[in-house]
C-alpha cells in the first residue's frame, strides 16, 4: 500500500461521518427530476459572420437582461476588471459513439483532426491566423504524446503554429479553454483552437513491470550468456500477465463507480431517483436529436464505414421498469450505480475557436458567447471525489456577482446520475453551505426546467478529454435558442477536481 493510501485511510473523513447529520438536516423531498417539455427548435442560424462594421450597441432593457459594451473592454454583471473580452466564436464535435463501434479502427488523432477540420470548415477561419492549438486528453496514445500537435498538423494547420496537450481528467478540455483564455487575456494571442479527445476503443495495455525490465535488460546485454540469462527469466509465465488500464483513483485504488455509490449513500439518493434521472437524460437527448438541437455535431465519413456517422449512438430511451431490473455494477447487491445510470465508455473529439472580441469583430465574426469567470476547486479524492460542482458553482457565482436565479442555462457533466443528484442536494443545503463551504446560506439548486435540457453525458456520452468543449458550446447554443443571458457549466473530475464557468450570450446572437 503506498503512502498516499495509508494517509487517506488513516485520515478522519468528516464528510462521510456527517452523512447522517446531513440527511437529518435535509428536507425529505426527493431530488428526482421532473421531465420538462422539450424546447422548441430555434429558427436556423446562419454562419456567425458579422461585417467589419458590426454594431456594438447592446440593448439595455431589463426585459432582455443584456448590457451595453465596448469591443475591447465591455464590463457587465458577470464580469469584473478590465481584461479584454474573450469570446467563443464556435464549437463543434464529432458524434460521440460507444467504444468498439464505428470509430474502432481509427486512432485518437484521427478523431481530433476531424474535429479541427470540421471547425475550420464551419467557420471558414484562415489557418494562418491561428495563433495556437490546445487539446485535452486523458487516456494517452503513446505514439502521439502531444496529440494537439499531431492532430493540428494533420488538419493542415501551419507547422509554425505551436500546440500543446493538457490532461486534467474529465475537465481536460475545460482546462484547454481556460488556458486559451489566459493567453488571450494577457494579450499574447488573438485566436486559439482548443478542444479534446478520448478514444476508448483502443487503450494502452502494458506488459508487467518485470517483463518491461527484462526487455530493457535484454537490450543492454552484450554477450550471449548474458542474453540467455535474461531470456530464461522472461520464460516465467507469471511475468507475462498484462497490466490493463483502470478508471480508478491512484491515491485510493478505488473505482469511480464505488465513489459514486458512496456519495449517493451519503446524500440519501435512492436507486429509483438515479434511474429516474438517467431516464430523463436519455429522453431529453433523444428529443434534442430529433428536433435538430445538437447543432454542434458535425457528420463524419469514417474510412471503411459505409454510412456517414451523423449522430450519437449511445442514446437509449427506456422505461423505469426496464432500468430497475439491472443489477448494481459496483457495490453489490445494494448499490445504486448501474450500467444505465452511469456514463459509458465513449469515443469522440471536440474543437472550439476562442478569440478576443476585438479580433473576432475585426475579422467579421459574430461570436456566440462571452467566456466570463471560471474557477477550479479540489477536495478529498475519496469521500468527495465527485462533489466538485457543489463547491465550484457557488464560488464562480460569487466571483461573477450573480445568484442562481440569474442563470438561464445550466450544463453540468453527468458522470453518474447519483453524482448529479448528490451535487444538487448539496447546492440546496444550508447545512452543506455552512459546514463545508463556510458560507452563511445555500446558493440553491438549479431549477430542473433549466438543467441539461438537451441531455447530458449519461446519454450523449463522455469522451473524457472532449466533454468540456461540448458543455461550453451547448451552453452557448442553448442561451441563443432559449433567449437567455447567463449560463453556468460545471464538471467534476478524477482526483477530487472540478471546474465551473459563467458564460454570457453575445448580444444579437
Amino acid at each position: 500500500m503506498n503512502v498516499q493510501r495509508v494517509m487517506l485511510s488513516n485520515a478522519k473523513r468528516s464528510f462521510a461521518s456527517s452523512a447522517s447529520r446531513f440527511q437529518g438536516a435535509t428536507a425529505s423531498k426527493t431530488a428526482a427530476a421532473p421531465q420538462p417539455e422539450p424546447a422548441q427548435p430555434p429558427q436556423p442560424v446562419e454562419m456567425r459572420r458579422a461585417g467589419p462594421t458590426h454594431p456594438l450597441g447592446h440593448p439595455t432593457e431589463t426585459g432582455t437582461g443584456r448590457s451595453s459594451a465596448n469591443a475591447a473592454t465591455s464590463q457587465t454583471r458577470g464580469q469584473k476588471g478590465s481584461m479584454p473580452n474573450i469570446v467563443l466564436v464556435e464549437g463543434v464535435r464529432t458524434p460521440f459513439l460507444m467504444s468498439g463501434t464505428q470509430y474502432k479502427n481509427l486512432m485518437p488523432h484521427d478523431l481530433q483532426r476531424q474535429a479541427i477540420l470540421s471547425l475550420l470548415r464551419r467557420t471558414e477561419f484562415p489557418v494562418e491566423k491561428i495563433d495556437y492549438v490546445i487539446m485535452g486528453t486523458v487516456i494517452q496514445e503513446a505514439k502521439t504524446s502531444n496529440i494537439a500537435r499531431d492532430a493540428s498538423l494533420g488538419a493542415g494547420i501551419s507547422e509554425r503554429t505551436p500546440a500543446h496537450t493538457v490532461t486534467m481528467a474529465c475537465i481536460s478540455s475545460n482546462q484547454a479553454i481556460t488556458t486559451a483564455m489566459g493567453l488571450i487575456g494577457t494579450g499574447q494571442m488573438d485566436a486559439i483552437i482548443c478542444g479534446g479527445v478520448d478514444f476508448m476503443s483502443d487503450v494502452p495495455i502494458r506488459f508487467s513491470r518485470k517483463m518491461r525490465q527484462a526487455m530493457l535488460n535484454l537490450n543492454k546485454a552484450k554477450t550471449l550468456p548474458a542474453k540467455l540469462g535474461v531470456v530464461s527469466k522472461m520464460l516465467k509465465p507469471s511475468i507475462w500477465a498484462p497490466e490493463l488500464p483502470a478508471i480508478a483513483e491512484f491515491t485510493s485504488g478505488e473505482t469511480m463507480g464505488h465513489s459514486a455509490d458512496r456519495l449517493a449513500a451519503a446524500f440519501g439518493i435512492t436507486r429509483k431517483e438515479s434511474d429516474e434521472y438517467a431516464a430523463r437524460s436519455h429522453h431529453l437527448a433523444a428529443e434534442a436529436t430529433k428536433n435538430g438541437m445538437l447543432k454542434e455535431i458535425e457528420p463524419f465519413k469514417v474510412p471503411g464505414v459505409p454510412d456517414v456517422v451523423t449522430a450519437d449512438n449511445g442514446i437509449r430511451v427506456s422505461t423505469l421498469e426496464a432500468l430497475s431490473k439491472l443489477k448494481p455494477a459496483f457495490v453489490k447487491p445494494y448499490g445504486t450505480v448501474t450500467a444505465a445510470n452511469a456514463s459509458y465508455l465513449t469515443d469522440g473529439a471536440s474543437a472550439s475557436l476562442i478569440m478576443s472580441e476585438e479580433a473576432a469583430l475585426a475579422m467579421g465574426y459574430k461570436p456566440k458567447a462571452y467566456l466570463r469567470h471560471y474557477t477550479y476547486v479540489s477536495q478529498d479524492p475519496v469521500d468527495q471525489l465527485l462533489l466538485g460542482p457543489a463547491y465550484a458553482a457557488p464560488n464562480v457565482l460569487a466571483k461573477a456577482g450573480l445568484t442562481i436565479d440569474d442563470i438561464d442555462v445550466f450544463e453540468f457533466h453527468e458522470a453518474f446520475a447519483g453524482q448529479i443528484l448528490a451535487n444538487l442536494k448539496a447546492l440546496d443545503s444550508d447545512f452543506f453551505a455552512r459546514e463545508y463551504m463556510k458560507k452563511d446560506s445555500k446558493v440553491g439548486a438549479p431549477p430542473m426546467e433549466k438543467f441539461n435540457k438537451w441531455g447530458g453525458s449519461l446519454s450523449i456520452g463522455h469522451p473524457f478529454g472532449a466533454t468540456g468543449v461540448r458543455l461550453a458550446t451547448v451552453t452557448a447554443n442553448r442561451l441563443i435558442a432559449e433567449d437567455g443571458r447567463f449560463g453556468l457549466l460545471a464538471a467534476c473530475a478524477a482526483g477530487g477536481l472540478a471546474h465551473a464557468m459563467v458564460v454570457e450570450r453575445y448580444p444579437g446572437s
